[in-house]
C-alpha cells in the first residue's frame, strides 16, 4: 500500500467530500458502464479546495525546467490560473477552436517561439487529448517536455506519453487513493474492489 503525505491525504479527501470522485455505475463516454466518475470540474465551486490543488502541483513543477505553463481547456484552465498565482508562473493556454475572428489565435497568451512549456491538465486517462494539445503547442513554436496532471486514472497515458518523448508527473494516482480511502474505511470495500478491478479490466 502507498503511504500518502498528509496535505495529500487532505487533497484525495477534499475530492471525495466535493464529488469530484464518486462511487456507484456510471455510464462513460466510451459506452462502458464504470464503478467509479472522476469529475473534476466540480474543484472550481470550492475556492479553499482550488487553492489546495494548486498547492499540490507546485513541488511537482519546481523541479522542472520551463518559461511558460500551459493549462488544457477546459476543466484544466482555472487550475493552471490557480498554479499561476499560486507560483508567479506566466500562462497560456491552447484553444479547443481556432478563432475564426480577430487574431484567429491558436494560443492565448503572451509566448515566444523556442519557450519550454509545461503542460497542466486536471486528469489523464489514455492520453489522447495531451497529445492534441501538445501538437498545438509545438506547431506554435513552443517545446513540450512535461505534462503535470492531478489525478493519474492509470490507464495508460503515462506510458503512451513516455513513448512519445513526454515525461508525465501526478499530483495523486488512484490507486494510491483507493488504498488509502480503503485502510480508513472513508469509501465501502466492495466499492474499491470493484473499482480495482474494473480499472485492471479496462487498463
Amino acid at each position: 500500500m502507498t503511504q500518502l503525505d498528509r496535505h495529500l491525504i487532505s487533497l484525495a479527501d477534499g475530492l471525495l467530500s466535493a464529488g469530484c470522485i464518486k462511487f456507484g455505475e456510471y455510464t462513460l463516454k466510451s459506452g462502458l458502464k464504470s464503478p467509479i466518475y472522476i469529475d473534476l470540474r466540480q474543484i472550481i465551486t470550492h475556492p479553499k479546495l482550488l487553492a489546495e490543488v494548486a498547492q499540490a502541483y507546485l513541488p511537482l513543477i519546481s523541479n522542472l525546467s520551463f518559461d511558460r505553463i500551459a493549462g488544457l481547456p477546459y476543466a484544466a484552465i482555472p487550475i493552471a490560473t490557480a498554479i499561476s498565482l499560486a507560483g508567479n508562473y506566466p500562462m497560456i493556454y491552447p484553444r479547443k477552436e481556432v478563432k475564426t475572428y480577430g487574431t484567429k489565435a491558436e494560443i492565448e497568451g503572451e509566448y515566444h517561439g523556442g519557450e519550454t512549456v509545461v503542460v497542466i491538465d486536471d486528469l489523464a486517462t489514455t492520453g489522447g487529448s495531451k497529445f492534441e494539445a501538445i501538437e498545438k503547442l509545438i506547431g506554435a513554436g513552443l517545446v513540450v517536455k512535461d505534462v503535470v496532471v492531478l489525478v493519474d486514472r492509470q490507464s495508460g497515458a503515462k506510458e503512451s506519453l513516455a513513448q512519445a518523448g513526454y515525461s508525465m508527473h501526478a499530483v495523486l494516482t488512484i490507486n494510491e487513493m483507493l488504498d488509502y480511502w480503503e485502510s480508513t474505511g472513508k469509501v465501502e470495500k466492495d466499492k474499491i474492489e470493484a473499482t480495482r478491478e474494473f480499472l485492471k479490466q479496462s487498463s
